[in-house]
Formats: structure tokens, sequence, C-alpha cells
């Protein structure tokens, strides 16, 4: 079963039909330990609609409403080896060495929801990085209880010259406006996806695939458990919140984002979310003024 947020409302996806969950407001499904019986049960009473998600693409928005987003880091050994790499020359290597082997995960704030795109939307590189990638992740949806409600795709956006600098900088490397993309769609579901689960990243430049890489969660060490655990420690979320559960896939050192770069996330699945890149205009404030925020 899928779940989509649109700007009509909620649809809902389940045995290859579809139907309209626009009465449903999409925080109060999201606190909801029970979602999946929820839906479930519901669905048979919700009008059926013609068109699958296909036809309502250009009204797809990200699947948050007043969540935060949070994001675990050095979780994929190959994450740790980029992470190692550049940060050496600022004395700061051996912190991720240690983050990686040790008991407690590397866990910080992310975004808040007005900070995220959905599908189609345009991700941003920072005016002031020189070396910009994406970070393709599993993302759990969980409840204010902590319960695994379901899965979508993020993309976290990651300025890594920022970051390799100083590891103190870290959140101006990670959290800024439209620094993060989740969607298309929640794969409503507790029970855990299995290890041999494809995560693709694809970059496509004027045409042309510049990056493709892939990995399985197979090669995730840290269980999303372990990262729930240590998340919900001493931390309350009234609306539930969204966990990125770290990437396996880093696009070689020699290569940085440029504007109109196509990211295709695909995890099989939930499905692909496809963002393109742009840049916030200065000295906006993306609540104010939403609609000044999409690159024509």
């Amino acid at each position: 079963m899928k779940l989509y947020n649109t700007k009509q409302g909620a649809i809902v996806e389940h045995q290859d039909r579809w139907y309209s969950g626009d009465d449903f407001s999409w925080d109060e499904l999201v606190v909801r330990d029970d979602l999946r019986v929820f839906l479930e049960t519901t669905v048979p009473k919700l009008r059926e609609i013609d068109h699958s998600v296909d036809n309502h693409k250009e009204a797809l928005l990200a699947p948050i409403g007043s969540q935060e987003v949070w994001a675990a880091g050095v979780t994929y050994h190959r994450s740790r080896d980029a992470r190692v790499e550049e940060s050496e020359s600022a004395g700061g290597g051996d912190f991720y060495d240690r983050v990686y082997h040790a008991e407690r995960p590397e866990l910080f704030f992310k975004a808040t929801p007005h900070r995220v795109v959905g599908p189609g939307a345009k991700v941003s590189i920072r005016s002031d990085a020189s070396w910009s990638v994406p970070e393709p992740e599993l993302a759990l949806l969980l409840s204010p209880s902590g319960k695994i409600l379901g899965y979508t795709i993020g993309n976290d956006m990651s300025s890594r010259d920022i970051e390799g600098e100083n590891p103190l900088y870290l959140p101006q490397a990670k959290v800024y406006d439209r620094c993060c993309g989740l969607g298309p769609c929640i794969l409503v579901s507790s029970d855990a996806l299995v290890g041999s689960t494809d995560i693709r990243l694809e970059i496509i430049r004027a045409g042309v695939f510049a990056i493709r890489g892939r990995t399985t969660l197979n090669e995730l060490k840290r269980e999303p458990k372990t990262l729930i655990e240590y998340l919900y420690r001493d931390n309350s979320f009234p609306y539930g919140c969204f966990l990125l559960t770290g990437t396996g896939i880093v696009p070689p050192d020699n290569f940085t984002l440029s504007l109109g770069d196509e990211i295709r996330i695909t995890i099989g699945p939930i499905g692909t979310l496809v963002n393109f890149v742009g840049r916030v205009p200065e000295g906006l404030l993306p609540a104010l003024f939403p609609s000044c925020l999409i690159e024509q």
C-alpha cells in the first residue's frame, strides 16, 4: 500500500487501485501507530479514482506535514571512507572512523518541513559551496511513539567542502533552504525491507548520465531500530518524524552538482524520486514567499 500527498489531498494506492483520501489530514494520519490497518479498513469506504498517480504528477507534494527530518551519518562503509578523506586535512578524519565503530550513532537534525521539496521540484546547492552532492537514502516515517509506519526516499543534499573544512560546520553543510527531497510516496508498512533491496542513484547532465551508482540495504551497518532508539532518547516528536538512514553511494571527489542537473533516486518497492538542481534566490523567506523559490 502506498500513500501520496498531493495538492488535492491524499491518494491511496492499494492492490493496483487508486482512492481519493482528500478528507484525510496528513498530520492526523501519520501519528497513527495503526496506520496500515486503518488505511486497509478505510479504503473500501473511499472514492475510487479512475487514474493512477501518474496523472497527478504535477500535483504531487513531498509526503510531509508538520514532521521534522533527522538523519543518521556514517552508517555505510563507503560513507565512512568518504567522510574520513574529506576531513583529513582539517584534522577531523579520525572522528568519522570513531563514529563508524562506536555504539552511539551519529544523528543530526536535517530539515524543517518548509526546507523539504517533493517529486519534480528543485533541490538547492548552497551559494557559498564549491563541492555539492546528493546523498540517496532510505527514509523511515516514524510515529510519535517511534514505530515505523512506512518508508520513502530521501535526498540529503550536502556541501562536502564545507563539512570537510571542519566537522563542526556540519549544520551549515546540511541544513539550508531546499536541502532535502522526499518522495514520491510513503510505502506503508512496518515490515523491514529485505537486505537485497537496491538503492540506485543516477545524475543526468545535459541529457547524458554523469553519475550512476548503486548499493543495497545489506551494506547498512546499523539496524534501524538502534537508530530510532537513540533518536527518541529524551526527544519527543508530537507529529512523528522522518529519519534518513545514511548513504552508501558517494560520487567521486572530482564531481560536483551543477544547476540544471537531474537527480534520480530509485528504491524498488517505493519508486523513483526525481529532483532538479537549482539555487534558492537570496534574501527570501520560503515560509512567506514559497512561490518565489522555484526557478523557471
